[in-house]
């Protein structure tokens, strides 16, 4: 069977920059320590967990939902003036998804809402035939819950789908879950643990469509 499952930012979206972009614009005015290592330390997390990780970071009194709110309100600034940029090869890559008769699903820690408007904003809602948000899964990445729900939804083994990801938290949640994890890095370099938790790491996703073609037409010769 074909499956596959995408994250959303990061791996359709150049939305990580955007959002890092948002945090740098903020950092003086909350006085943050360390704007970036906190943020990708954030990656691929709920809005709880980023939530603890900046109490983490700053102490429990950081204004959180202040800054929350600021950032939020000049992610939707740039997304309404400038848009989201879509990631190398999305597009190639859910077309030939389509036609080649793959199941597609998408899991992000993204709230279910925002998923399909900026999805359907961009042209690309049509690719997919599950969406899973943030809020449909008990526990965020790292925990398998998301790709679980979604394989759910999609009527698939785990082990029968592969997953694409940019993160790390997104990577230990693929590998929890039992799907093929594929990485495709964007703000974070892939360490040793992510080496032993990827299939394969590729550098866009025009490899993953490569990937996947070589992989299922071998299949077939089986």
């Amino acid at each position: 069977m074909k499956n596959v499952i995408f994250d959303m930012d990061g791996v359709i979206f150049d939305s990580e920059h955007v959002c890092e972009r948002c945090w740098e614009d903020y950092k003086e005015k909350y006085k943050l320590k360390d704007a970036k290592g906190m943020f990708h330390a954030c990656i691929g997390t709920t809005i709880e967990k980023t939530k603890e990780t900046m109490f983490r970071f700053e102490g429990p009194d950081f204004p959180y939902e202040e800054f929350r709110k600021d950032t939020s309100n000049r992610f939707h600034e740039i997304e309404e003036t400038e848009g989201l940029p879509v990631k190398k090869g999305a597009r190639e890559l859910l077309s030939w998804l389509k036609e080649s008769g793959a199941n597609v699903g998408l899991a992000s820690s993204t709230r279910s809402e925002t998923v399909v408007r900026q999805l359907t904003h961009a042209g690309l809602i049509q690719y997919f035939d599950v969406i899973v948000g943030g809020e449909m899964a008990k526990k965020s990445k790292p925990e398998p819950d998301i790709y679980l729900e979604a394989c759910k939804r999609m009527g698939i083994t785990p082990e029968s789908a592969y997953g694409v990801e940019d993160s790390y938290n997104g990577m230990r949640s693929l590998h929890a879950a039992g799907l093929h994890p594929i990485m495709v890095p964007d703000l974070l370099e892939p360490n040793e643990e992510m080496q032993s938790l990827a299939e394969v790491i590729l550098s866009d996703l025009f490899e993953v469509r490569d990937y996947l073609k070589n992989v299922w037409h071998n299949s077939q010769k089986e």
